[in-house]
């Protein structure tokens, strides 16, 4: 390189489009795998744009993984737009799907209309997801004809999990199957544009995947789904609970936090933090400045109530 020429910068990243309802069905029509991931703050949002994913679910899971809950059945409607809200500004390329928690749907149509209307007005949700078949179909169908989108999930459903007999593989008889499949079949139906196989048996999506002609998500289902799905804190090694046989650890972040936190805290109790560079100074003339005033200032004595 001559001394007058000047270096060359990489060109700026492609803008990515939003994603949309029609380019996810368009993805499956062309076969390219979906990406999707929960996110629960502004932060885990900006990751997920960054890294590009298609989808972001606000799932309930965030009543685990940051809100310190047992599991996902206590966690609030205001608690999940409360997330839902820091997760939209964060994003946005992706779709945003916001979780309608238990009890938040389920007693009636109007009820299920209501909670969906708010994720999306309060929250910026694109799309809500509820679980289950059966009446909840009925409830995808009355929030589909207000005019929102719905994300149905079947397989090994969180909030009725105990009594799917507790957090384990669904349909792995013929005839557990063909009861799922049923669900997922009566989602469609009801006009969800893409539905969540949890903890599925590979061989079922295969087999019920030519029956849909809307996304399949998988998590825990296989590699014939047309999308996958991990729990943010789950594939970034950050949440510390039991970890499901579908997740892959993609990092270590939890350890790579409580070392560094460690670290703070041996610095501290030695005094080798702060170093000069980490703090701020004054002129010499206004230390010396300073030190005079304080010599000569006089502290009121307290008041001892009587006047």
């Amino acid at each position: 390189m001559s001394s007058g020429s000047r270096p060359v910068s990489a060109a700026p990243p492609a803008k990515r489009s939003t994603v949309t309802l029609s380019k996810l069905a368009e993805k499956k029509a062309l076969g390219e795998p979906i990406v999707m991931i929960t996110a629960y703050d502004y932060p885990s949002a900006q990751v997920a744009e960054a890294a590009g994913v298609d989808v972001v679910l606000v799932g309930d899971s965030g009543a685990m993984t940051v809100l310190g809950y047992p599991s996902t059945v206590p966690v609030t409607i205001d608690e999940m737009l409360m997330l839902c809200s820091a997760v939209r500004r964060g994003l946005t390329t992706p779709l945003l799907v916001g979780d309608l928690p238990f009890a938040s749907y389920e007693a009636s149509n109007e009820q299920a209309i209501r909670t969906a209307q708010r994720f999306v007005k309060e929250a910026g949700c694109d799309a809500v997801k509820l679980e289950r078949g059966g009446s909840s179909a009925e409830r995808a169908r009355a929030i589909v004809a207000a005019g929102i989108p719905v994300m149905g999930h079947v397989g090994l459903t969180p909030q009725t999990a105990t009594a799917l007999g507790g957090y384990r593989s669904q349909g792995r008889t013929a005839e557990r199957a063909l009861d799922v499949a049923r669900d997922a079949l009566a989602l469609q139906e009801a006009g969800c544009f893409s539905i969540v196989f949890e903890a599925v048996p590979s061989e079922f999506t295969e087999a019920v995947h030519s029956q849909l002609d809307i996304p399949i998500i998988g998590i825990g289902a296989g590699p014939a789904a047309d999308g996958q799905v991990l729990v943010f804190h789950d594939l970034l090694g950050i949440y510390d609970g039991h970890a499901a046989r579908f997740v892959k650890r993609y990092a270590d972040i939890r350890g790579a936090m409580i070392a560094g936190v460690s670290k703070f805290a041996d610095e501290v109790r030695a005094r080798k933090y702060p170093e000069p560079e980490h703090g701020y100074t004054m002129a010499p003339d206004e230390a010396a400045a300073l030190a005079d005033k304080l010599a000569n200032l006089h502290v009121r004595e307290p008041f001892s109530g009587e006047w």
